[in-house]
């Protein structure tokens, strides 16, 4: 079964282009599914059948997998089912019965703009780190791009003047606009500072660690919750929660949900949705609070 996994994740990489972070996922879920099957003298893809895929899924319920994992596991098989079918190494769609559970979308954390402005004056020193700290902080809160999108940016996706940044995400590519504490905090950091930190071949990377080399999730991640802690925010923040707040902020502000999908890259509007229930809800907060028959 391990060949034709790695085929499936070839297809995905080159006939798909699929992101990354999806490949990965992809190969860590089908490889449980392979140590599943091995482990009950399931060794051959022609061995799998519906009545062992749902026994997997039994297994995934039953110790205690959540939802949202038992339905990503499902999506994955339902897709790798389908690519063993096309390829001819099955007679047919053997996942067509799974049946994914009922996820419940969590309303995403989010930062007051009181909030958001406290993190995002947290780095105030001189320093070549303070300097590229505020940079990347304003950035992402200015544009809401993912963390890993974030930590890919290259030097020439930056137009600077018109205050516009090119964002590849998998095989497409998105322009947000941002604003001028963003434009001003990026023009302090280029140019002598980024100069300063970078290390040879790095030329191109947008923002680099003290080491010089591309800035890594993890790091960046150290970098958020220490400001957060700086700023007295008590909220267990992730740079996801900046990506969040962008959205949720230009949504309560009058924003069109379709400018936002479009700055977000979301595929579908329904994810973007979210944000507009977000400020419904907050409005029958603020209607129960004040309502003198709420």
């Amino acid at each position: 079964m391990e060949r034709e996994i790695d085929g499936f994740i070839s297809y995905l990489h080159n006939v798909k282009k699929v992101s990354i972070n999806t490949e990965l996922s992809y190969r860590r879920d089908l490889n449980k599914l392979r140590a599943f099957m091995e482990e009950r003298g399931v060794v051959s893809v022609s061995s799998l059948n519906s009545d062992n895929l749902s026994e997997y899924i039994a297994y995934l319920h039953d110790n205690n997998f959540s939802a949202a994992t038992v339905s990503r596991n499902i999506a994955c098989i339902k897709s790798f089912s389908h690519y063993l079918n096309k390829e001819g190494l099955i007679s047919s769609d053997i996942s067509t019965g799974l049946k994914a559970p009922k996820v419940e979308k969590k309303v995403p954390e989010i930062l007051t703009t009181k909030e958001v402005v406290k993190l995002l004056e947290q780095p105030n020193g001189n320093t070549p780190k303070d300097i590229r700290d505020k940079a990347m902080l304003e950035l992402l809160y200015a544009t809401g791009i993912r963390v890993s999108e974030l930590i890919g940016l290259k030097l020439s996706d930056l137009n600077l003047q018109m205050g516009l940044l090119a964002c590849k995400d998998s095989n497409k590519e998105r322009v947000i606009p941002f604003g001028h504490e963003a434009k001003k905090a990026l023009t302090a950091y280029l140019g002598p500072v980024r100069d300063s930190m970078l290390e040879t071949g790095t030329e191109d990377v947008l923002f680099v660690n003290c080491s010089g080399q591309p800035m890594s999730r993890q790091g960046f991640w150290k970098l958020i919750k220490f400001y957060a802690k700086k700023a007295g925010i008590d909220a267990d923040i992730t740079p996801h929660t900046l990506r969040h707040s962008f959205a949720a902020h230009l949504v309560e502000n009058g924003a069109d949900l379709h400018a936002v999908q479009e700055m977000l890259g979301h595929s579908d509007i329904s994810t973007t949705l979210i944000y507009a229930n977000m400020g419904h809800s907050k409005l029958r907060d603020e209607y129960q609070k004040a309502h003198p028959r709420g």
